[in-house]
């Protein structure tokens, strides 16, 4: 890799490997893994404990002001701190995410979340991912990649991941899933769009190796040593 510390953007939609992919490219690069997801997800931790209406954008633009969300880079991945508080865990579990999905949407909290997310990229060295970091967030990155996979596929990505075994639970991760494109998709600001200059890469037939294979060849056909 060239001495130059790269900015490099990963979006995507949920179950399409992002954060597993920008955790592994992360750690083969030696860059800093910083998950976008994982600071809403604190923030709506913090709605919750503070029990502000996931839906009233105003209080939950006090509520980001105020509060301390850091990122550390440890072997197994970020550790999340929210206040002080060591979150990581916590903030994985189906309420937060539900809730996390309803917080982001509002253009008051993106606009604080995206200058702590610029000052934390600013001196590149980092793999950023998350649904609007080539569009919104790093419009001059480096390398931007936009990872897709089938909405089913997705689905049960998912449902591996969480561990669940019911068909009603693994149904409601689909709805999820579906509710969850369309709040993206559809949003008035940084709406979940590949940016012009992004390369989109379908997972829907690759396993993890496979994925990070091909990012990391697109990472050193762009910047090669």
């Amino acid at each position: 890799m060239s001495e130059r510390k790269l900015v490099i953007a990963i979006d995507g939609p949920a179950g399409s490997g992002k954060s597993t992919i920008a955790a592994r490219l992360a750690r083969r690069l030696g860059y800093i893994n910083l998950e976008s997801g994982a600071m809403y997800r604190a923030l709506a931790l913090k709605a919750l404990e503070t029990q502000t209406a996931v839906d009233d954008p105003e209080a939950l633009r006090k509520l980001a002001e105020s509060s301390s969300i850091h990122l550390e880079p440890s072997g197994d991945g970020n550790r999340v701190l929210l206040d002080g508080v060591d979150v990581s865990q916590r903030i994985r579990q189906p309420d937060v995410t539900a809730a996390a999905s309803q917080v982001s949407i509002h253009p008051p909290v993106r606009k604080i979340m995206v200058t702590r997310q610029r000052e934390l990229g600013a001196n590149g060295g980092v793999v950023m991912e998350g649904r609007d970091i080539g569009t919104a967030v790093f419009p001059n990155a480096d390398i931007k990649i936009f990872l897709d996979a089938d909405p089913a596929v997705r689905a049960e990505r998912r449902v591996l991941q969480s561990k669940l075994q019911s068909p009603e639970e693994a149904q409601r991760v689909q709805s999820e899933i579906a509710a969850r494109d369309e709040r993206d998709r559809t949003r008035v600001t940084s709406p979940l769009v590949p940016a012009p200059d992004a390369i989109i890469l379908d997972t829907t037939r690759k396993d993890i190796e496979e994925v990070i294979n091909a990012v990391y060849g697109i990472v050193l056909q762009r910047h090669p040593s």
